[in-house]
């Protein structure tokens, strides 16, 4: 039976329009329900036997290499090829000319792929690309397909003809090669080989596949995995505690009397939480995170060493590591208009605050902020729009 044995990681890229996360990490190491999105790659490829792996890394990339190591933790073989300048896909995927076997999968690291869709392209022969249907096509490469073969590619259209897209999986043999010297992102490339006559297939994909293009994205690709782990919970749950759905609570964690949680919700290692804290469903919480009693926390991401001072409000918010959150701090949810790289958009949502932020007490933040890294607001302030790194707000 043809298998492919090899796969291809493009995790070098930054991903601007994510920021503030996206300043001190690559895209592929944010954090999604306690997992960064390139742990969930690796462990799709090794669940369907791929084992040997090559990693294209470059921004922020020791964060990478420290995280995955040789990959042995995963059951997989780890090689590390740098991109030095983060040119485009095409440019990063030529840089294992000479690494790769004859055949081999190509899949992007920033992108989170289920087992069962990775298990519909192993078998597949190259040359092939995997295909999604989805409803914001003009975010993407929008594909032209007629009898299941690649005929036409375009990229982000103003007006796309169709909304079947580019998933960002491929299978190739190493002729790929010769059509990416002068091509910087993979969709010249594909066009090059439609040009020359080559054949492409398509497979159009039913399973797990999330793509994050901006901050909020963060919130729905968190929903859709917690809708599926399974809960596995240990630490020390106190007399009075609620649990209910599935809640998944790391080792040396403590959930304080009378709290409330109701899943999915996953909650890291060496957490303090409460008492009197209610938890609602869709939310992911890091390791070593204190929430203070009487907060309540509903469909947000916390992020590692989170300290939320009591009587706290977060609702369909994001809180990037090293935060520190003085009482009756509030993050409520509500309909803003957001500006990221030049692009407007009209979302519901809560706050979104980098690492390092440090917010004194009886903070209110508007829906749709955005507080840069690092920054610090001083007690008793009503804070919009966007802060930039680094900022003192007095």
């Amino acid at each position: 039976m043809h298998e492919i044995r090899q796969a291809i990681i493009l995790a070098a890229g930054e991903g601007r329009r994510l920021r503030p996360f996206t300043v001190n990490k690559p895209k592929a190491m944010l954090a999604i329900a306690g997992k960064p999105i390139i742990q969930y790659v690796i462990e799709a490829l090794s669940q369907n036997g791929i084992r040997d792996i090559i990693c294209i890394i470059g921004y922020q990339h020791e964060q990478i290499t420290s995280y995955l190591g040789n990959g042995s933790r995963y059951g997989v073989d780890i090689r590390y090829i740098s991109q030095d300048k983060q040119l485009g896909t095409a440019h990063a995927l030529f840089q294992a000319k000479g690494a790769t076997a004859n055949e081999f999968l190509v899949i992007h690291g920033n992108k989170l792929f289920g087992p069962e869709t990775v298990a519909e392209f192993v078998k597949v022969k190259p040359n092939a690309l995997l295909v999604r249907k989805v409803e914001n096509p003009s975010r993407y490469g929008v594909v032209s397909v007629k009898n299941g073969k690649l005929i036409g590619i375009i990229e982000k259209p103003v007006r796309p003809a169709g909304n079947t897209v580019n998933g960002g999986v491929y299978a190739f043999n190493s002729d790929i090669f010769s059509y990416i010297d002068n091509a910087l992102d993979i969709p010249n490339a594909l066009s090059a080989m439609l040009r020359d006559g080559k054949e492409i297939s398509v497979i159009e994909s039913q399973g797990m596949w999330l793509d994050v293009a901006y901050p909020w994205d963060l919130l729905m690709m968190n929903d859709t995995i917690l809708q599926n782990m399974t809960a596995v919970t240990s630490g020390t749950i106190e007399n009075g505690v609620s649990l209910k759905g599935a809640v998944s609570i790391g080792k040396n964690s403590i959930i304080r009397q009378n709290t409330y949680i109701t899943g999915p919700v996953i909650i890291g290692e060496g957490c303090d939480i409460g008492p009197s804290v209610c938890i609602f469903p869709s939310t992911s919480i890091g390791s070593n995170v204190v929430l203070g009693p009487f907060t309540e926390v509903r469909n947000s991401i916390i992020g590692d060493d989170v300290h939320i001072g009591s009587g706290s409000i977060i609702q369909d918010s994001m809180i990037d590591r090293g935060c520190n959150i003085g009482a009756h701090f509030c993050g409520c949810s509500g309909e803003a208009e957001v500006k990221v790289d030049g692009e407007h958009y009209s979302i519901n949502i809560g706050a979104t605050l980098g690492e390092g932020c440090k917010l004194e007490h009886s903070i209110t933040v508007k829906p749709g902020t955005i507080i840069g890294n690092y920054s610090k607001i001083e007690s008793l302030k009503l804070v919009g729009g966007i802060i930039p790194d680094k900022s003192l707000v007095v």
